[in-house]
């Protein structure tokens, strides 16, 4: 699947384009219809989860010599876009699932990717990420989770925070210090000091948080994780020593990217249900949809869907094939999809009016939910800072 990704007159694949049937006709059938009591009861999507399994759409980014789909990036942008389109919190459990083993794929030994990748792609558990804590979030470098060294394993200690599916996933990818305090303690040093490790949900020592009440992707439960003595092998270690901050900024390159179809996948759902309410709904005898300031904002919100869309499978191809720009479509590509996610869906619910603003119609919890976009995997406010730091230092491609 590699003629549209090289092409930079964009265009699906055919077989791109039944990946994305296939998945529409699954989210419409087995993930769309419990999209509301998901929300509603803050539960985890065990159907979406299930059918999603079944189809092999759960992890589609493992590669098949670990038993998995083999999709490439641009697929893998296409499920959780279409799984968004219905439900956010569905969305995440192939979004998170990439998010959590991607530095195991990326940098971790044979051994850990046989194990881990395999066992994600056999659906033996799903996989999340752990980097953020109390008083690291943008300033990731600045973690306290510490992994001391004791023969041959490791012993973690600590808190990670804001932790998509703690709790529901069986594998974490765990960033924790390993430097000396006097490296920690340099900036310039910190990053340096950081390595990455498996933890499994049943390692001794391993406990969460209550579930956070939030505002939308309620059906996603984010927890604490608690790390209380935590002996693991050491060949868990992702990498060399050293090298897991590396790991995990590589690693949301990618995955930025999963944020951005998220984002665009919401935006698009919201878009679709104001299209046809816009048709339906009558007002001093014609359809809303006659008149011409309801048909300019209709307008611009399918405008700046469609670009999202391209922006986002662009930023795709680049992930594909790891370009020296990657970082920067990666950051554009959620900052600008996220942008839009919210505006779309805002734009949605003054479309339906009064109906927008109440839970019997979805755009409301489509509103909601696209307001994550703007803040995990890095807020957007980061994301300029990174897209400038890229541009500043000539790393942008001449052919967009």
């Amino acid at each position: 699947m590699t003629d549209a990704l090289d092409s930079p007159m964009f265009a699906l694949s055919e077989e791109h384009r039944e990946i994305r049937a296939a998945v529409r006709a699954i989210c419409e059938a087995k993930v769309a219809p419990y999209a509301a009591d998901v929300d509603e009861h803050a539960r985890y999507p065990e159907e979406a989860a299930a059918a999603l399994l079944q189809a092999d759409f759960h992890a589609p980014h493992v590669p098949e010599e670990y038993g998995g789909a083999g999709a490439d990036a641009l697929a893998t942008v296409l499920v959780i876009e279409e799984v968004a389109r219905v439900c956010v919190s569905s969305s995440l459990i192939p979004a998170v699932n990439k998010l959590g083993s991607l530095p195991v794929q990326l940098a971790g030994s044979e051994e850990l990717k046989k194990h881990y990748l395999g066992a994600l792609a056999r659906g033996e558990g799903g996989f999340s990420y752990c980097l953020s804590e109390p008083e690291a979030g943008s300033d990731a470098a600045a973690m306290t989770t510490r992994a001391v060294r004791d023969g041959d394993h490791f012993v973690l200690n600590g808190v990670k925070r804001w932790i998509t599916n703690a709790g529901v996933s069986e594998y974490y990818t765990v960033m924790a210090v390993t430097g000396s305090a006097e490296d920690m303690a340099d900036p310039r040093k910190r990053a340096r000091g950081i390595s990455a490790f498996v933890v499994e949900k049943s390692d001794e020592g391993v406990s969460f948080g209550a579930p956070e009440k939030k505002l939308g992707i309620k059906g996603s439960p984010t927890r604490e994780v608690y790390l209380d003595n935590v002996r693991i092998p050491a060949d868990r270690m992702i990498g060399a020593e050293g090298t897991g901050f590396e790991t995990a900024m590589r690693t949301l390159d990618h995955t930025r990217v999963t944020i951005a179809a998220q984002a665009v996948g919401v935006a698009q759902g919201a878009l679709d249900f104001a299209l046809a309410y816009a048709k339906e709904r009558r007002q001093f005898g014609k359809p809303v949809a006659d008149f011409q300031g309801l048909q300019f904002a209709l307008a611009d919100m399918g405008m700046k869907v469609e670009a999202a869309r391209q922006l986002t499978y662009a930023a795709a191809g680049r992930s594909e094939r790891n370009d020296p720009d990657l970082t920067f479509f990666g950051a554009a590509a959620k900052c600008f999809a996220s942008d839009v996610a919210m505006q779309v869906t805002t734009d949605a619910v003054q479309v339906l009016g009064g109906y927008g603003y109440t839970r019997d119609y979805p755009v409301e919890r489509m509103m909601r939910d696209a307001k994550i976009t703007q803040i995990y995997e890095g807020t957007n406010q980061v994301q300029r800072i990174v897209m400038a730091r890229q541009l500043l230092a000539g790393v942008q491609s001449e052919l967009v």
